[in-house]
């Protein structure tokens, strides 16, 4: 069925991509209502895949945490986990800030700049530490949970599965239902990813039929030099997997292809958390584990958009010409590992990140509006991106805590069943 499911993916993406070009092509005046159109199966999926998150994470967080024992395991566990976050982080930045002043995308830049008085209408006010202190703690998990803000709803998952795991006579009955809401829950996304291959030809198809292919070619120096940017950095981690994990990484790389290519295709790591975990687990990754590190990935560990803050910001500054010293652009680097962690639930969270940063260094926010036309098609690198850093992160704890299964643990077809939950033993390595 895996590969079954993974060869239904490429088909799905191949098809989104030869009909939108069909009707940018020869509909050009209905390209527009015909995207609007196709991008509402797209926007269903991705409804249907918010409906199951939350439910998901408290489930597999609370009974993970739970199960885990005494609460130094816990803070042992989280120190690890945000310590590889915030190097990941910093390697990103850097990898970013390496590749634009080697490549130069912005230098001579052919096209029309925009006028610097001009505003993108991004809330940058949107980010400042007090409002990402405040916005860290929910003021009703109900309200998290309805608004799918995964970082509160680990804050409240966290405190719940604390005091579960210090009554352990009275919470009986409630880890009892708690992980038949985990079992229960990933049967829905089972059923929910079969829908999968539809929603990424509808998400390919409404790009290219509203863009076309031929918008990539206005800024092909940029976006060129991005993804060859994001190819290294995909290489960094596949090598720093193999070093920490050993060879059957390739294993896990094989696992976590169908969760890249939903990711790639509908722009969207929240698309791909579901078949993550799920990967996770049948790589032997202790669903403890994983439970805990992905969701806390899904807000501090979004390697791609990292590395695109850095590439982006010094490229728009290469296009008006502002002359960049090392030092400057390293406070830029400096500030980026700051303001970058605190946007989560800010929507197109990037772009807010790099233009409240241009203005702190003096660089015009309209610069912006020339990659704005394109970030849906650097959104897909970016989330497949963050997909691969967020499971290595997760593996690589689990390593570290003895929690991933031995090679010679997993069955012929290295199945672990998709339906594990927190509470099941996973033997030491």
């Amino acid at each position: 069925m895996s590969n079954r499911f993974t060869q239904l993916i490429l088909i799905a993406m191949a098809l989104g991509i030869v009909m939108g070009t069909l009707v940018y092509n020869f509909l050009p005046d209905s390209r527009v209502e015909i995207a609007a159109d196709v991008n509402l199966i797209a926007m269903l999926f991705l409804r249907l895949i918010k409906m199951i998150i939350a439910p998901l994470v408290f489930a597999t967080l609370v009974g993970g945490i739970a199960h885990m024992g005494s609460g130094s395991k816990l803070g042992r566990v989280f120190a690890k986990t945000m310590g590889w976050f915030v190097s990941a982080s910093f390697v990103s930045l850097l990898l970013g800030l390496v590749m634009v002043n080697l490549l130069q995308p912005g230098a001579n830049f052919p096209g029309t700049l925009p006028d610097k008085a001009q505003t993108t209408g991004l809330p940058v006010s949107a980010f400042s530490i007090e409002k990402f202190l405040t916005h860290l703690i929910p003021t009703s998990i109900a309200d998290a949970m309805a608004q799918n803000e995964i970082l509160q709803i680990v804050v409240f998952a966290v405190f719940f599965a604390v005091a579960l795991g210090a009554m352990p006579e009275r919470s009986k009955p409630i880890m009892g239902l708690i992980d038949d809401l985990a079992h229960i829950m990933l049967k829905v996304t089972g059923y929910v990813m079969l829908f999968a291959p539809i929603a990424v030809w509808a998400a390919i198809m409404a790009t290219v039929s509203k863009n076309g292919l031929g918008v990539l070619w206005k800024l092909i120096v940029f976006m060129g030099g991005f993804y060859l940017s994001l190819l290294i950095l995909w290489g960094i981690l596949v090598v720093v997997g193999f070093v920490v994990i050993g060879p059957r990484y390739s294993h896990l790389l094989r696992l976590i292809r169908e969760p890249l290519m939903i990711a790639f295709s509908t722009a969207s790591s929240e698309a791909a958390y579901p078949k993550t975990l799920e990967g996770l687990n049948r790589f032997g990754a202790s669903s403890r584990i994983s439970a805990f590190v992905l969701p806390l990935g899904y807000s501090f560990n979004l390697d791609g958009t990292m590395m695109y803050c850095t590439f982006a910001s010094v490229f728009i500054a290469q296009t008006y010409q502002i002359d960049m010293p090392l030092g400057t652009q390293l406070a830029m680097l400096a500030t980026l590992m700051i303001t970058s962690k605190g946007v989560a639930g800010v929507p197109r969270a990037s772009l807010v990140v790099i233009a409240s940063t241009l203005s702190q260094f003096g660089i015009p926010e309209a610069g912006l509006l020339m990659i704005m036309g394109i970030d849906t098609f650097l959104d897909m690198g970016r989330s497949a991106t963050n997909v691969i850093g967020n499971s290595l992160a997760t593996a690589v704890v689990a390593k570290w805590e003895g929690e991933l299964k031995a090679e010679h643990e997993l069955g012929p077809d290295d199945v672990v069943p998709s339906d594990a939950v927190p509470g099941d033993a996973v033997p030491a390595q």
